[in-house]
């Protein structure tokens, strides 16, 4: 089949901002792939003339560097699009002051302010000036709040989907006076239907109203985005929820890389085989595949690259792997087999058997604290990751990547790291608890060869990072990597002051851990809720 749009979509709001240089390789690799289209997510990390605070200390990119990497793009027969927010997802904005006056309440603006709609212009302007391509995706998802805050005390409470209308139909009148055709995650219709249910299992029973369908705008397409069913069924009736809109519907994929340092090359192509075969049995002319950096961006999207390229065949009709690794291997050289390992710092298994979620070990148990052993319970219940093992293992093909040797490194520097680091509240704890002296003296010096290790990886990952990405968002890494440095070395230390005598016990140790009831084993990768329970 042909395909109108067949496209990724690179996040550059989640604190890295890739450089100019970086993006036109990633456009060459993408075009050479058989991709047409890249859509450029911002939240807030593109200038706006007149709007200093906008994207304030964050990297964005000024309207010459668009327009630089918009023409670029065009040479290689790949259309740039804008993708934006129009509702939620303002995290950081929300955070300036200046800007309070927005918001309805969380990240998400206040509907019906006059506000509101000046600076959407004000980002529509912007978009139409750098941009040549006039589709946009204008967001508006996971706005979980929506008319709960400010606009409930002004307002009254009133049916939330009519107001997400009504702010729909007024974004996509401004996005129209730009010239712009919209499309946007369609999530919302259905949370607000069904408490908060995006999944194909719990939207069974559930329809859009009619009456709410008849007032988005027909110009509007819907974008189902999916990155974690891994049964056909699962897309067959999420694409029939959406075409009882009556409108275009576009799909969204997922090439993992928001779960830690570590891609998720398998578990994208495991949920992407499905979704396509969906997408050609529908019908579906317009498809992305999302490349999302949640939480920090820890994660190299050019890791990512091998996956897009099999999913691209897929979206062809081309499900032969072993085809698609030869083709893969003639075309840019890569071994995908090779690649593959990118993801055994995330390789979680119990009993033998190995996970099939989108799990994050490799993130959580690097940052989890020691001594108050947090995440040490999900770690005792699965098999104990060989990491040093792993970690030699990623190091041998660094000479077979070519230009992304240094990937390869850096995550071999992860695992050296992690050899040390992942089970080590474990064993202090357990050590601590028998009164074992002779093992607590040769975890201190654990303590010291992982902040050894640490040293290396973050030396390396930070030249990830600054060849790879604009300084700004750098920053946050330095501080989460610097503070469990810190942190080991204070937990080494107070260990050999336990064992000179010189404190009578170590508080943290003494408590008991307790089992992560609202979690569910390691697919959760949010740092603040990983380190500790108190405030960061």
């Amino acid at each position: 089949m042909q395909y109108k749009t067949m496209g990724v979509m690179l996040d550059m709001s989640r604190n890295a901002v890739m450089k100019v240089s970086q993006l036109k390789k990633y456009v060459d690799y993408l075009a050479a792939m058989g991709f047409n289209a890249v859509e450029l997510y911002t939240e807030d990390t593109f200038k706006i003339e007149d709007e200093p605070y906008f994207g304030y200390l964050r990297g964005g990119y000024t309207a010459a560097e668009i327009k630089e990497v918009d023409a670029y793009a065009a040479s290689k027969g790949i259309e740039l699009i804008p993708c934006i927010q129009t509702l939620a997802h303002f995290t950081n904005t929300k955070k300036l002051p200046y800007y309070w006056d927005l918001f309805d309440c969380d990240d998400i603006l206040c509907i019906g302010e006059p506000k509101v709609y000046e600076f959407l212009d004000k980002i529509f302007k912007t978009l139409s000036e750098n941009f040549t391509s006039r589709k946009v995706n204008i967001g508006m998802d996971e706005a979980h709040n929506v008319g709960l805050g400010k606009y409930l005390e002004k307002n009254g409470y009133r049916d939330r989907s009519e107001i997400l209308v009504e702010h729909l139909n007024k974004v996509v009148e401004i996005a129209e006076k730009y010239g712009f055709k919209c499309h946007m995650w369609s999530d919302m219709f259905f949370r607000l239907i069904s408490g908060g249910a995006y999944d194909p299992e719990l939207l069974k029973n559930v329809h859009v109203s009619p009456e709410v369908a008849a007032k988005v705008p027909e110009s509007v397409a819907l974008t189902y985005w999916d990155y974690y069913s891994t049964e056909k069924k699962k897309y067959d009736l999420m694409f029939e929820k959406h075409l009882e809109f009556g409108r275009d519907v576009w799909f969204a994929g997922g090439a993992w890389a928001w779960q830690g340092f570590s891609p998720l090359g398998e578990f994208s192509i495991r949920s992407m085989r499905p979704a396509m075969e969906s997408v050609r049995e529908k019908g579906i002319e317009n498809v992305i595949f999302t490349v999302w950096g949640d939480n920090g961006k820890d994660c190299s999207y050019f890791a990512l690259l091998p996956t897009l390229y099999v999913i691209r065949q897929f979206a062809d009709g081309n499900f032969d792997m072993e085809k698609i690794k030869a083709d893969m291997k003639e075309k840019f050289g890569w071994d995908y087999d090779e690649w593959l390992d990118l993801d055994l710092p995330n390789d979680l298994r119990v009993n033998g058997v190995k996970d099939d979620k989108w799990n994050c070990v490799c993130k959580t148990m690097a940052f989890t604290d020691p001594f108050l052993g947090m995440r040490d319970v999900d770690y005792a219940n699965i098999d104990r990751i060989p990491y040093g093992e792993y970690g030699k293992k990623i190091a041998s093909h660094a000479q077979n990547a070519g230009e992304f040797s240094y990937i390869f490194d850096t995550l071999a520097k992860l695992c050296a790291y992690m050899e040390y680091k992942a089970d080590l509240g474990i064993r202090t704890r357990k050590a601590y608890q028998e009164k074992n002296t002779d093992e607590l003296k040769r975890l201190v010096e654990d303590y010291a060869s992982a902040v050894a290790c640490l040293d290396v990886f973050a030396e390396a990952q930070k030249k990830l990072w600054m060849r790879e990405n604009k300084a700004f968002g750098w920053e946050v890494q330095e501080i989460r990597l610097g503070g469990v440095r810190a942190r080991l070395l204070t937990c080494g230390e107070r260990l050999q002051a336990y064992l000179n005598g010189d404190l009578d016990c170590i508080e943290e140790l003494e408590e008991k851990v307790l089992p992560n009831l609202d979690r569910n084993g390691f697919m959760y990768h949010l740092y603040r809720e990983t380190v500790a329970p108190s405030d960061i």
